[in-house]
């Protein structure tokens, strides 16, 4: 709870006070990366390396770590704090007077500077994205869990199935960024994941602090959606996955330094070799206006957070995320990061599937489809940090729902790719063909997604086939033998040509997101094949 400052003391409180600003100073340069592309397990874990390599992520200059020497002479500059860092950004979150930030364009190594205030400067930066497989899986010993009355927001999902045939998150690593985890460390439906050893660490990057046993008990409760365990009454999504616990949000205010401290920890969560991030954390309106988001920067590139999880995402990670409970405020729409591009952003549905009103609504500024699925957010079943068995509310609980059945679903597929993955859970959804901004595109079955992981598609030798078809985001393409590289290009029905792209093995995918819904033609030719076909984009 925020207080009013009585007036009399508000009349001694210095000037500078109000003068100090939040701004990014972005660096040029990291002039030591020879040496950690050299010995990468200075700033990566042998997991997170062998996560790369399973998807064929090379390292890169965002990989390698802040020039301490940059951060050093910055904080030597009077009246500037550094607040956080960024390595991925190469940044460092300051705090300073806006004359003083200012005059550090002056080093030769700073590159720019943005202020949290937009009014006081220009913007931003962007992202990338990944590639295809498949698989052969061998089942195991039927496992009937009893659910309890958190039976509903599993089987919603089908997610049963996969708990039936002993797919429950094992091997799959879990970083929860939240507010705090009081009670994991003592509350019963925690019991499992401590005598499991399953709890593997964490940080409270708010007070710089390693004790993550503290501050508000919502990120408990976010992780007894997903690994929290008493039998009869609650069974996680994943009750078997390993878990590390980050403190990011300051539950006491709301100041842009909360997602500065989210990369951080998104970045740690990279370099021990995490799998899923689920963020139940959201950000579009700050204490002090100035700082306040718009809409129109809702683009999954311009925020500091949201550019943060499309990194997450390059480096092989899947970014889980709640989609917000606005729904029912004059501004309904997303906050960030949910409005990243290849972030899973989780809307809330009550135990009927019907949409709940408080769940924040797309789409991006971009047009792009947001949320992307949706789960149960209302009466979820749930531990508070006592250990009692109660009820919340919200999208904050409907994303970690979804960060573990995806957890379940990939501990199947261990060879497929995040964005593999991805695609799996979006094309199991009921609205999959029919996709609209309140829904995005539905509640996923992850039976189904079973099902199409194991379905490879037959495709000719001599002939090349385009898929998904119809389409949403983007189509892959399976080329005859012997086939280098050619192009694709796609044709409006009048005849105009709207997309010409390279394609090769090594380049299968072509995005169709900037096109508008509606049915297109295809002409793939390389130098020994050509085709042409219909191609419908939902």
């Amino acid at each position: 709870m925020k207080k009013l400052l009585p007036l009399f003391f508000i009349l001694f409180i210095p000037f500078s006070v109000f003068s100090q600003q939040d701004a990014w100073v972005y660096f040029n340069a990291k002039p030591n990366a020879a040496i950690y592309f050299d010995s990468p397990l200075k700033m990566l874990s042998q997991r997170a390396l062998d996560r790369r390599t399973n998807q064929n992520i090379a390292l890169d200059f965002i990989d390698i770590p802040i020039e301490k020497s940059f951060i050093k002479q910055v904080k030597l500059v009077s009246g500037i704090t550094v607040l956080a860092q960024s390595k991925w950004l190469n940044a460092l979150h300051i705090q300073g007077a806006q004359a003083t930030i200012n005059s550090l364009k002056d080093l030769s190594f700073v590159e720019k500077i943005d202020f949290a205030d937009k009014t006081l400067n220009v913007a931003g930066r962007k992202a990338k994205s990944t590639k295809v497989k498949s698989l052969n899986k061998t089942s195991k010993t039927q496992i009937n869990y009893t659910y309890g009355s958190s039976a509903n927001q599993i089987q919603m999902l089908n997610g049963q199935l996969l708990h039936q045939q002993d797919y429950t998150g094992t091997g799959k690593v879990i970083a929860v960024l939240d507010a705090g985890f009081p009670g994991v460390n003592t509350a019963q439906p925690f019991q499992r994941l401590r005598e499991n050893n399953q709890i593997l660490g964490g940080y409270n990057y708010v007070l710089r602090d390693p004790d993550f046993y503290t501050g508000s008990s919502h990120g408990a409760s976010v992780l007894s959606c997903m690994g929290g365990y008493k039998d009869s009454q609650l069974v996680g999504t994943a009750p078997d996955s390993s878990y590390y616990l980050f403190i990011t949000e300051d539950d006491t205010s709301e100041k842009p330094i909360e997602e500065s401290l989210w990369v951080e920890a998104a970045e740690s969560a990279d370099s021990l070799g995490v799998d899923i991030i689920n963020s139940s954390l959201g950000y579009f309106d700050f204490d002090n206006s100035n700082y306040n988001h718009t809409y129109n920067e809702m683009n999954g590139n311009t925020t500091f957070i949201s550019r943060g999880a499309e990194i997450a995402f390059s480096k092989g990670m899947i970014v889980v995320v709640s989609a917000g409970n606005s729904g029912g405020t004059p501004d309904p729409h997303i906050g960030a990061p949910a409005d990243a591009v290849s972030v899973i952003t989780v809307g809330a549905v009550n135990a009927s599937e019907v949409l709940t009103s408080i769940s924040s609504l797309g789409p991006s500024y971009d047009g792009r489809i947001k949320p992307d699925v949706l789960a149960q957010g209302q009466s979820v079943v749930l531990s508070n940090e006592l250990g009692a068995i109660v009820t919340g509310s919200g999208t904050s609980f409907s994303s970690p729902i979804m960060a573990g059945m995806i957890a379940c679903l990939w501990q199947a597929f261990p060879e497929k790719t995040n964005q593999e993955i991805r695609q799996l859970v979006i094309a199991s959804a009921d609205k999959f063909i029919s996709p609209n901004n309140q829904y995005g595109y539905g509640i996923p079955d992850f039976g189904l997604a079973v099902t199409n992981a194991l379905s490879k598609p037959e495709f000719s030798t001599v002939d090349f086939r385009m898929y998904p078809n119809p389409t949403h985001d983007f189509v892959s393409i399976a080329f005859p033998d012997n086939f280098d590289t050619g192009t694709v290009a796609i044709y409006t029905i009048f005849g105009q040509k709207v997309l010409e792209k390279t394609i090769s093995n090594e380049l299968p995918s072509v995005s169709l997101k900037a096109l508008n819904n509606g049915i297109y033609f295809y002409k793939l030719e390389s130098n020994s094949y050509s085709k042409t076909g219909k191609i419908i984009k939902n």
